[in-house]
């Protein structure tokens, strides 16, 4: 895996991507299509030599690219705290995971579960959505602190948004072990703040 400032930057707007279309989802039961299979797309990439391999290009992340400026810049914007406490919550969470090869071990199962159902419907049809969303439940949401997402009851009470809720938070997983495996840290993100900015400007053009 490249450990280049753009692998790493891809990484964290995966992250910011995910956890705003949680949030998308949770509050106005819905999510721009393109950005949502997007980020489903990057649960399947399980051998890339990029970032980039695990999203497509950067032009499919442009909503969390723009939401990585939003959230570690300075400008006027003002930041939505909630996604910066999903985006901790779950590099934490990966952090946990880490250490427990059998969880790790079963999303990896459950994803190619998925897989498979993907190659007969969709990436994004709502099997697929769901047995994420089981791999998540099972292997993810037993850990603590459990994310507690934010929004309308009317919303996350439908099945299905609890569904895209509970497969977006493993997508934004999957970008914390890619940020882990690009050489990130919790370091970087104080010190080095500015690249990310600077190089998330770049790839939006």
């Amino acid at each position: 895996m490249n450990k280049s400032v753009t692998d790493k930057t891809l990484a964290l707007a995966g992250i910011f991507q995910a956890v705003y279309l949680v949030d998308q989802v949770a509050r106005r039961g819905s999510a721009d299509p393109a950005a949502f299979e997007t980020s489903i797309r990057s649960l399947f990439a399980t051998t890339p030599k990029s970032a980039e391999d695990v999203y497509g290009s950067s032009r499919q992340l442009q909503t969390g690219l723009e939401c990585l400026q939003s959230q570690l810049g300075s400008g006027d914007t003002p930041r939505n705290l909630e996604l910066t406490r999903y985006a901790i919550g779950i590099l934490h969470l990966e952090r946990k995971l880490s250490k427990k090869p059998r969880n790790l071990d079963n999303i990896g199962k459950g994803i190619d579960r998925a897989r498979r159902q993907a190659e007969h419907f969709s990436l994004t049809h709502e099997n697929v959505v769901a047995s994420l969303a089981d791999t998540y439940v099972n292997s993810v949401s037993i850990l603590t602190p459990r994310i507690m997402v934010a929004g309308e009851h009317g919303h996350l009470n439908q099945s299905a948004n609890a569904n895209r809720v509970r497969a977006l938070l493993l997508s934004a997983i999957r970008s914390a072990v890619l940020w882990k495996q690009s050489g990130g840290g919790r370091l970087q993100l104080l010190f080095r703040r500015k690249a990310f900015l600077d190089e998330a400007q770049r790839l939006l053009g």
